[in-house]
């Protein structure tokens, strides 16, 4: 009888990112909370206690809830994205970032 091969679980390095990060130490359960206030003012505080990061608290935390929103792709609900995406345009009222985008010019026709 031949001896079945192990399977190897495959190593899910996005997961460990999220969980095991050097730049943040996140509360548990922070992209897991329903109010997106409550989702932004975590990672703003644990952003502005790292001193392991590289780059501005700001930065820090919108890059965390960004990985953590493409990481989920499509399996995250549409609901749970809007929170998520709410969560955004508060991380920039936290960091008084909320200045109006720029709307970019149409182009003239030429004729």
């Amino acid at each position: 009888m031949a001896a079945k091969k192990k399977k190897k679980k495959a190593k899910k390095w996005s997961g460990r990112v999220t969980r095991e990060s050097d730049a943040l130490d996140l509360k548990k359960g922070v992209f897991k909370l329903n109010d997106p206030k409550k989702i932004a003012a975590s990672l703003k505080r644990s952003a502005e206690h790292s001193h392991r990061r590289k780059a501005d608290p700001y930065r820090s935390a919108l890059s965390m809830l960004t990985f953590y929103i493409n990481r989920a792709g499509r399996n995250l609900p549409a609901s749970r994205k809007k929170k998520l995406n709410d969560a955004k345009d508060e991380l920039k009222k936290l960091f008084h970032k909320d200045k109006p985008k720029k709307k970019k010019k149409k182009a003239k026709k030429r004729g």
